[in-house]
């Protein structure tokens, strides 16, 4: 990610910890829940190692590649997914949105160092925007009846707090997309 290193870093942290929290939700009693955490850590972790600033870190030229692999794999894996239900397409989405990006960043390294100007095709740059801003609204307004509600269940298993999860990762995504 190019641009200044204090939203760098801090978009690492917020993905980072949504990361962290999903290892813990992958604890849960619920399979469904479990299922889920993985492929959505996966999703925070990588989006966190992305989103060091170029300015402390700029990754080999092998590792755009290996990130394209690793997110088409995890896309291949929510296509079979959504057999079962339409609710993993947005984790083919997000995780085609990673291969998308990698495969810019390995098309023009320099850009990655900030050196470049506008890269990718801008009409999936801008697809993947609305797609992601409209999911970042409809999550938040999920979410604002949720969090009146209380509840004894374990953190793995709050259905809020895995809600703000998404919808962190998905303000980090937009913010990705931005930068891209």
């Amino acid at each position: 990610m190019h641009g200044p290193a204090s939203p760098g870093w801090l978009l690492v942290a917020l993905c980072a910890a949504t990361g962290a929290y999903c290892l813990l939700r992958m604890r849960s009693t619920v399979e469904e829940q479990r299922r889920a955490a993985g492929g959505e850590a996966l999703m925070g972790f990588g989006m966190a190692a992305m989103a060091v600033p170029a300015a402390v870190f700029s990754p080999p030229s092998w590792a755009w590649p290996v990130y394209a692999a690793v997110f088409g794999a995890a896309a291949l894996r929510a296509l079979w997914a959504a057999r079962t239900g339409a609710h993993h397409l947005h984790h083919l989405v997000g995780a085609s949105a990673m291969v998308y990006m990698a495969l810019v960043m390995a098309a023009s390294p320099q850009h990655h160092a900030g050196h470049g100007g506008p890269s990718g095709v801008p009409l999936v740059t801008g697809v993947l925007l609305l797609y992601f801003m409209g999911y970042v609204l409809l999550s938040g307004v999920r979410l604002v009846p949720v969090a009146a509600g209380g509840g004894s269940a374990g953190w793995g298993d709050r259905p809020e707090v895995a809600r703000a999860c998404r919808l962190s990762m998905g303000i980090a995504m937009v913010a990705m997309l931005i930068t891209l």
